[in-house]
């Protein structure tokens, strides 16, 4: 068969689903661990910054070492690693004295692919033929949003097929994703962003404040995106006293399904849109949302606020890549990769701090903001007072895109 830059691009696609997958399959089972294996909220919302924070120190390692390695070893050994990751979240769980010890084991490698294949998926598509830059890699990334998707309701189907008792087998069954696509990049032909010796050095990169603003930016962005993605089904099922189903419907799969409408849409359109408008409007609706979601004494409207999130929170991440690579046209892998490691830390933050405010609310009691919150449980109001929180990092956008905006 002969492979084209249509085959790379399909496999660059392949290679969001596979992290949409090793991101957000996990948080569909913390329920399931809390209660099979006794794990606390403080412990659930360590595993979810283990997995940013793998990937931030892998971000790192490969702004250093892509470029000498290459990308095609790179990226094949990252869904490699994913598969492996997949198997061993499925199997090592059951099999060692400790679960959690196993699950740490199992976030651990799965991250390492993931690092891997967020760093290098952005450039090679970047690199790919083409004018209109932005709205490939919104297109690129509104593939992340259709495979968690995916993953929610092939997964929601599996869990009433086969029984909550039978998840062990999910995750090997899923990857079968990243194995078929290690195939599929071991063939496609590959190109360079930025001829290797005239990339931007990094010296240079980091002296301007342009770029250190748009590490910023991109920490914000993944820290309201995943503060919600992360948090939503247990928000939905705990919280607001639906059922995993319902939770997991309502709750991952509809903000996924917003955020990929997003970015489907800029994907086709964005060359009709001003990106710094487009993404200081988002961020004002995504607070909004927010707030929606924590002071509604509405289960339906919560709902839709955290579904709405999605939709305003799909730009960000590509947009702010997609800034970046009109700022510095000669940045190369090592600015991709640092941006990813921003993303990352802000990914990590988000959840993070949701989890450890939830946990000191419901661990305290938390009778002070039963007048802040309408009704509810102590673990709603608990829910409530970490999404509360994530409020900060879209206002942080706001004005990090208007600083941005009136420095260009």
């Amino acid at each position: 068969m002969n492979y084209t830059y249509r085959h790379t691009l399909y496999a660059s696609w392949g290679g969001y689903i596979t992290q949409a997958i090793i991101n957000n399959l996990t948080p569909l089972l913390f329920v399931t661990f809390q209660r099979e294996f006794g794990i606390s909220l403080d412990a659930i919302g360590l595993l979810i910054s283990l997995n940013f924070m793998v990937q931030i120190t892998v971000d790192l390692i490969v702004a250093k070492l892509a470029d000498r390695i290459g990308w095609r070893k790179c990226i094949v050994f990252a869904h490699i690693a994913d598969t492996v990751g997949l198997v061993c979240l499925g199997v090592l769980p059951g099999l060692l004295p400790n679960p959690y010890i196993g699950l740490i084991a199992a976030v651990t490698i799965n991250a390492i692919g993931g690092g891997l294949i967020e760093v290098l998926i952005s450039p090679i598509v970047e690199s790919l033929p083409g004018e209109e830059k932005a709205s490939a890699m919104s297109m690129l990334h509104s593939f992340y949003c259709w495979g968690h998707m995916a993953v929610v309701i092939l997964s929601t189907l599996y869990f009433l097929a086969a029984g909550i008792e039978n998840w062990p087998y999910l995750p090997m069954i899923w990857a079968l994703v990243p194995l078929a696509n290690a195939f599929l990049f071991a063939r496609v032909p590959l190109r360079t962003m930025v001829e290797q010796g005239r990339e931007m050095p990094l010296r240079k990169l980091f002296s301007s404040g342009l770029f250190w603003l748009l590490l910023v930016l991109m920490v914000s962005a993944g820290a309201s995106e995943q503060a919600m993605s992360q948090w939503s089904s247990l928000f939905a099922e705990l919280g607001l006293g639906v059922s995993k189903t319902v939770g997991d419907l309502l709750g991952p799969c509809a903000f996924a399904l917003f955020m990929a409408l997003s970015r489907t849409f800029y994907g086709l359109k964005g060359g009709r849109i001003d990106l710094h408008k487009a993404l200081v409007f988002s961020s004002v609706c995504c607070a909004a949302c927010y707030i929606l979601v924590v002071f509604s004494a509405n289960l339906l409207i919560s709902l839709i606020g955290c579904a709405l999130i999605g939709l305003f929170v799909g730009l960000m991440w590509p947009g702010v890549f997609s800034l970046s690579a009109r700022v510095f046209p000669m940045g190369g892998t090592a600015m991709f990769a640092y941006l990813a490691f921003a993303g990352d830390v802000g990914c990590s933050l988000g959840p993070g701090l949701v989890g450890f405010i939830s946990d000191r609310v419901i661990g305290g009691g938390g009778a002070f903001l039963t007048a802040w919150f309408a009704g509810g449980t102590i673990t709603e109001i608990g829910l409530k007072a970490g999404l509360l929180t994530a409020i900060v990092f879209p206002v942080v956008l706001i004005f990090g895109v208007l600083a941005l905006w009136k420095r260009r």
